[in-house]
Formats: structure tokens, C-alpha cells, sequence
């Protein structure tokens, strides 16, 4: 063997140490406290340590009426002033009424005065110029903290919405005002509330059930082994099984027809057409028609010739796929490490995830805090402009737009590294997945490798190498990641124009354009079509280069041309294989499924006693569903490759080998049996 693609390897390489020091630029210029923490209308962080928000760690809404529901107020900006508070307000108060109490009651201004600006202690200033330059709010409402925010202190009381056992309020502009001026604020967080509550009780349920669901994911991983065993001794049973059973239903299916047609000979109207009828909305009416049974009883004669006849023609292609997928159990046996190699692929994928997920999140807070123009008036000309809060309040703009606020939006800048933040976030994504389509495509290659060394030897087991899977993998990390990058980087253009489309067609959704809809759609269809077929090249080029170790090109054509020679044999084998590994993960995601079901349940008596007190059985019952098959789905991943390398395996020696002594088959003898060829040659001792 040699070093294959190296001019691609050489690029991915670059590639991944570009990846890496894009990420220490993001590091350097990000901040993730920008997601984590509240940032108030001066872009300082709620809680921040070593700053004067350090014990205030909650945001505060001067006017929270103006936000229109707890979805603003979380992800966008609300047009009034946010301060960061240390506690949400615990009272009823405003600030005519603080103003006027202040002479006899100087403690309610001192506990007012902390929901005001930092630095603001002048009580006698007059409402309106407080108002104007929001040195205050114009009141305050018992509220709670959540999500590190202070929202208003919702409850019911007898089915009526109130504010600490209040239905009304003074807004501190000379009204009284009800609660269910917030109604929508409330119903908001209410769901949320009610959301987090649930969440807290699954959280719970996890935390009790958590090792019956691990012995639950156990039992499907042998039970997922078992049924990869007896495939060696029951393939072949299943899949006639099955086949029969279709035909037998088909067969009732005509009868049926044939005695519904019968049946209503006679009958008045039934012997009108389709056409004479027309359109008819309720179904049943059709039902009433002998020509309907007599249609639907061709189709299905029609169907079951079909099947019959593909099983008189292709029985020797089904005999072969059988005993392909009982020679992947015979393999799979030998080499039971493989079963486990899905984990290798697993983890590369989860440290792709998250340095992606990481560098978005630093890139996407990388940025100095950017104010714009918060205008109550619509028409105003500088609203959403970009403004300077130190100079804010001696322009003009608070004059033309009155109640104008300079809020901090979000965070950005103008220099050329913020200029390109898109195009490195797009470059993240591009990367990601390069690195992931690479991590699946390595794994393929490992283990077609490790699944060609056993086909490939002539006496099995003793020919088969020591440690196959790892020399496999040296081999393939050691020789072919040029080719193994090249590959994926294929894939990964087409993965991300399709990302690109779909972004496109999220944002043109609304547009009226029957067109542009039409040619986006078509767009998305084909490049999903290319990225299937991609797929399909890919896994068995690198069939190929585990085989013979040649560059991706080579490998690629010479595997489609030898699919294209065999393609009546891949037809049947596809389906067959995937037929037989989609009933494993139905039986051992069902069958766990039923087993976890009748335990949290509490209807097996003997584990009565041990089930936990639960606030949803669904919650484990369906994590173990869901994961009993992921763990189906993992094992048979590693089948349905094994199967792929012995048909590209078998397909080579019926090619390159007659069964001569010179040139003999590496095929096992149930295969050949098949083939019904001269006699293996006698195997050297």
C-alpha cells in the first residue's frame, strides 16, 4: 500500500489547524456571558464580578407594559429602560406617590430608589422630567424573579388574575390600571412556568429510574446480539416467511374482491361505472360498484403474478442474498470487536458537535454592544438608529421622537473581523461537517477493511489477521485519509448547499413568488437526490480502498461499474438485507418496549415491589424505546457494512477467480454450493 490523495490530505490537514485557530479567535474575541447572563441598556452584564453589577444579578423592566409577551423580553429588546437589580420589587409603589410621601416617609424612597438609575437621589425632581429622562421607573409591581429576569408576580384567585392578591394598579401617570393588562405577559409565562415544571418533573423521574433504564438499553444489546447470531441459522426462515405471508395476503385479497364483485351481481346501480358516478367525496359510495372490486382484484392478480414471477427468476439472487447475510453472522462472529467500533465513530462525532457548537457560540458573541434609537412612535425617523448613550440625551431626538430611548440592541462592531463574522460562521459549519461526513466515513472504511481481511482468507478462521479491526484502522488513518477527507468533502458540499436552501426557502416562505417556490423546491429535491446517491458511492468506494487501497477516484469507478455489472444482484440484496435488519429493530425495540412497559407499570409481580414512584411512566418507558433501538440501529450498522464488503468481496472473486487451482474461490462453500460451479479446489493444511 501507499499514501493515497495526499494533496487533499495535505489540504484537510490545513483545514483542520485553520479550524483550530478559528476557534482561538473566537475564543479571544467572544464572551458567552452575552447568552448566559442579562445585559441591562448600558451592555453591562447583570452580575458580572469586579464590576458594580456584581451583586446584581436579576434584570429590571421600568415600564414592563411596553414588552408584548416573556418571548420579547427574553430574546429581543423591549423599548424601555432594563436596569440590573440585586431583588425584584415586593410591593405596589409609584413615583408621584414615593415623590409625595418623601417628607414623611423617607424609607420608601431609599427602597424605591434602588429600582432607579445608579446615582440618581433627587426626589424633588419633577415627575415629568423623571418620566422624560427615565431616571425611574414610573412604578413598581410585586414581581419574581426568572430566567434571571423580573417578571410581574402573577396568581389566580378564584379563576381571577391578580398581582399580590391585587385585580388593580396605578401606573404612575395618574391611571388605574388592571392586571389583565398583562394578561398576555401572563398567559406567556405561565406556560413557560408550566413547562419548567414539567421539566423539573422528568428530571426527577431520570434521576430515579435512570438504572432500569441502563439494565433496559442492556437487554436490547443482547438481545441485539443474539438476533445477529441467529441470523447465521434463521435469514433464510424469516425472509419466506415473510414473503409467503405477503403472497398468502395478496391471495385473500383477490378472494375477497372476487366474492365483493359476485356478491353484488344484481344488486340495482351496481353495475353503473366510475364515469357515470363522477366525483364523490364520501368513499363508500365507490364501494358499492362491481367494477371497483373488479378493478381492485386486477391490480392485486396483477401484484401477486409480479411477485411470483420475480421469485421464479430471481430465486437464485434471493439464495445468494441469504447466505450473504448469513455468512455477515458467521464474520460478525469472528470479529466481534467491530460491534463496538460504533462508539469510536460516536465519540468523534460528539467532539466535532461540540467544538462546533462551542466556536458558533463565541463567534456569535464576538462584538462590542451596539445601542439603537427605542422609539414608542412609529413614525419616528431615528428609530432603530445607532446612537451613543453619553451624548444620547443632548441630540435632538428626544425632542422629535419624545419618550426615545439609546438601548443597547445586540452586539456587534465595524472592523473587519466583525465585518466577517457571517463568513466564519458559515466557514464552521462547512468544516463541521467535513469533520463529521470524515469521522462516518473512517469508521466505514475500518470496518470494511477488518470484514474483507476475513473474505479474503482462504482457510477461516486461521487466515484471518490477529487484531483485523485495528490494523484496519492503522491502515486507514495511516494510508487513505486523503482519500477518506476527499470523499467527505464531496459530501460536505452538497450537505451544505442543501443548508443553504433550506435557509433560503425558510426566509422566502412568505413571499408570493409561485415561481421562486417551485425552483427552490425542485433545487432541494435534486441535491437531496445527490446526496443519497453521493452516499451510496461513497460507502462502497471506500469498500474499495479498504480492499486494494487505491485513491478515491479509482475506487469510486471501480465500484459503480462492478455495482452496475451486479445491479439486479444489488436490487435484491438491498432489499433483503434491509427488510430483515428493519424487522431486528422493530422486534428488539418492541419487544424491550413491552418488557420496560408492563415493569413501570407495575404489572409483573415479582418487580412490583422495585418499581420507583413515578410522576410519568412514559418518560423511561420512552427513553428506553427510543434507545433500544438507537442500540439496534448501532449494532446493525456494522451488519448491514459487513454484508456490503462480502458483496463487493464476492462480486471481485466471481470476477478475478474461475475455481481453479490456480485461481480459486475465496467464497465460503455455501456460496459456491449456490452458485451450483465446478468444486471449490482442495484447501492447503
Amino acid at each position: 500500500r501507499r499514501c493515497t490523495d495526499i494533496i487533499c490530505c495535505v489540504i484537510f490537514i490545513v483545514v483542520i489547524l485553520g479550524y483550530i485557530a478559528l476557534g482561538v479567535v473566537a475564543w479571544v474575541h467572544g464572551d458567552p456571558r452575552k447568552v448566559i447572563y442579562p445585559t441591562d441598556s448600558y451592555g453591562q452584564f447583570c452580575g458580572q464580578k469586579n464590576t458594580l453589577n456584581k451583586n446584581k444579578t436579576i434584570l429590571f423592566y421600568f415600564n414592563i407594559l411596553k414588552c408584548a409577551s416573556p418571548v420579547v423580553l427574553i430574546n429581543l429588546q423591549c423599548p424601555t429602560t432594563q436596569l440590573c437589580v440585586s431583588k425584584c420589587p415586593d410591593r405596589f409603589a409609584t413615583y408621584i406617590d414615593v415623590q409625595a410621601s418623601y417628607r414623611y416617609r423617607p424609607d420608601q424612597w431609599n427602597y424605591f430608589r434602588q429600582f432607579c438609575k445608579p446615582g440618581f437621589n433627587n426626589p424633588r425632581k419633577s415627575v415629568a422630567q423623571v418620566l422624560r429622562d427615565e431616571d425611574c421607573p414610573s412604578m413598581i409591581i410585586p414581581s419574581r424573579p426568572f430566567l434571571k429576569r423580573c417578571f410581574p408576580d402573577f396568581s389566580t384567585k378564584n379563576g381571577v388574575l391578580t398581582v399580590a392578591n391585587q385585580t388593580t394598579f396605578k401606573d404612575g401617570r395618574g391611571k388605574t390600571r388592571n392586571v389583565t393588562d398583562l394578561r398576555e405577559a401572563a398567559n406567556g409565562i405561565n406556560n413557560v412556568l408550566d413547562a419548567r415544571s414539567v421539566g423539573m418533573k422528568i428530571f426527577e423521574d431520570y434521576a430515579i429510574s435512570w438504572y432500569w433504564i441502563l439494565i433496559g438499553l442492556f437487554i436490547a444489546m443482547m438481545l441485539s446480539l443474539l438476533f445477529l447470531v441467529l441470523l447465521r441459522f434463521t435469514a433464510g426462515v424469516l425472509f419466506w416467511i415473510f414473503i409467503f405471508g405477503v403472497i398468502g395476503i395478496i391471495g385473500y385479497g383477490i378472494w375477497h374482491c372476487y366474492w365483493e364483485y359476485d356478491h353484488l351481481k344484481g344488486i340495482p346501480g351496481s353495475d353503473l361505472t366510475v364515469y357515470d358516478i363522477g366525483f364523490q367525496t364520501d368513499f363508500k359510495v365507490y364501494l358499492q360498484l362491481r367494477q371497483t372490486w373488479l378493478a381492485f382484484m386486477i391490480i392485486l392478480c396483477g401484484v401477486e403474478v409480479i411477485i411470483i414471477l420475480m421469485l421464479i427468476f430471481l430465486r437464485s439472487r434471493i439464495r445468494i442474498a441469504i447466505a450473504l447475510l448469513k455468512e455477515g453472522s458467521r464474520a460478525i462472529g469472528y470479529i466481534m470487536s467491530t460491534l463496538f467500533y460504533p462508539i469510536v465513530t460516536f465519540l468523534l462525532i460528539a467532539i466535532c458537535i461540540s467544538y462546533w457548537a462551542v466556536t458558533a457560540v463565541f463567534l456569535a458573541t464576538s462584538g462590542e454592544p451596539v445601542y439603537k434609537v427605542m422609539a414608542n412612535q412609529t413614525l419616528c425617523k431615528y428609530a432603530n438608529l445607532t446612537c451613543d448613550p453619553e451624548t444620547f440625551n443632548t441630540t435632538n431626538v428626544t425632542k422629535l421622537c419624545p419618550g426615545a430611548q439609546c438601548t443597547f440592541a445586540f452586539y456587534g462592531g465595524e472592523s473587519l473581523y466583525h465585518k466577517y463574522i457571517f463568513i466564519f460562521q458559515l466557514a464552521n459549519a462547512f468544516v463541521f461537517l467535513w469533520l463529521v461526513n470524515f469521522a462516518i466515513a473512517l469508521g466505514q472504511c475500518t470496518l470494511a477493511g477488518a470484514f474483507a481481511s476475513y473474505y479474503w482468507a482462504y482457510r477461516k478462521p486461521a487466515d484471518i489477521p490477529l487484531w483485523p479491526l485495528f490494523s484496519s484502522f492503522g491502515r486507514a488513518i495511516r494510508y487513505h485519509t486523503g482519500s477518506l477527507a476527499f470523499g467527505a468533502l464531496i459530501l460536505a458540499i452538497v450537505q451544505l448547499i442543501r443548508v443553504i436552501l433550506e435557509y433560503l426557502d425558510h426566509k422566502l416562505k412568505g413571499t408570493q413568488n409561485s415561481f421562486t417556490r417551485f425552483l427552490l423546491c425542485c433545487l432541494k429535491c435534486c441535491f437531496w437526490c445527490l446526496e443519497k446517491f453521493l452516499k451510496f458511492i461513497n460507502r462502497n468506494a471506500y469498500i474499495m480502498i479498504a480492499i486494494y487501497g487505491k485513491n478515491f477516484c479509482t475506487s469510486a469507478k471501480e465500484a459503480f461499474f462492478l455495482l452496475m455489472r451486479n445491479v439486479v444482484r444489488v436490487a435484491v440484496l438491498d432489499k433483503v438485507t434491509d427488510f430483515l435488519l428493519f424487522l431486528g429493530k422493530i422486534l428488539v425495540a418492541g419487544g424491550v418496549g413491552v418488557l420496560a412497559f408492563f415493569f413501570f407499570t407495575q404489572r409483573i409481580p415479582v418487580f412490583a415491589q422495585e418499581v420507583p414512584m413515578l410522576n410519568y411512566y412514559w418518560v423511561p418507558l420512552l427513553t428506553v424505546i427510543i434507545g433500544s433501538y438507537l442500540v439496534a440501529h448501532g449494532f446493525f450498522s456494522v451488519y448491514a457494512m459487513c454484508v456490503d464488503t462480502l458483496f463487493l468481496c464476492f462480486c471481485e472473486d466471481l470476477e478475478r477467480n474461475d475455481g481453479s487451482t490456480a485461481k480459486p474461490y475465496y467464497m465460503s462453500a455455501s456460496l459456491h454450493r449456490i452458485l451450483g460451479k465446478k468444486k471449490l479446489s482442495p484447501k492447503k493444511a
